[in-house]
């Protein structure tokens, strides 16, 4: 299943990226999110607690930053991810691409494109309603971002 969503921050795309980097700030971001380890600067080990209609289910599992591409006006980074289920039998795997670009206004957008794949209690919901969780959180997270970049002051 893929995913595609973007989120505007007013602030320039070199400060956004080096936020979207920095795992421990963007899990605070990530309604449901929690950093259980760094493994290495490329590999993290977390939970991820999201709410599907009635039901609640939490994950556990790794991600690994596999590709990272910079220059003057953009950005991107790829993610592969990959969770189980605690206490059920379901799974998720994801292949994110970030991508950060300048806007006219001297901002940034943050588009992200996500290719999943869900299996168990979770994936009996359908595209629909898993998209509309995965649009909710990823506003959340890009208004979080926005208002958390905003506050900083520049430079820093």
């Amino acid at each position: 299943m893929k995913i595609e969503s973007s989120f505007s921050v007013a602030a320039p795309p070199d400060q956004v990226f080096a936020y979207l980097l920095e795992v421990n700030q963007v899990v605070g971001c990530l309604p449901g999110a929690e950093l259980s380890e760094i493994v290495d600067s490329q590999t993290f080990r977390g939970k991820l607690k999201i709410k599907v209609g009635a039901v609640q289910v939490a994950y556990q599992g790794t991600a690994r930053i596999v590709d990272m591409v910079e220059d003057d006006t953009s950005a991107t980074v790829t993610i592969e991810g990959e969770g189980r289920e605690i206490g059920g039998q379901g799974s998720v795997r994801a292949k994110l691409l970030l991508t950060v670009s300048a806007t006219a206004e001297g901002g940034s957008t943050v588009g992200l494109e996500a290719d999943m794949t869900i299996t168990g209690r979770v994936a009996q919901f359908g595209r629909g309603v898993i998209e509309d969780v995965s649009r909710r959180l990823m506003g959340q997270m890009g208004e979080c971002i926005g208002n958390r970049l905003q506050a900083a002051p520049a430079g820093g």
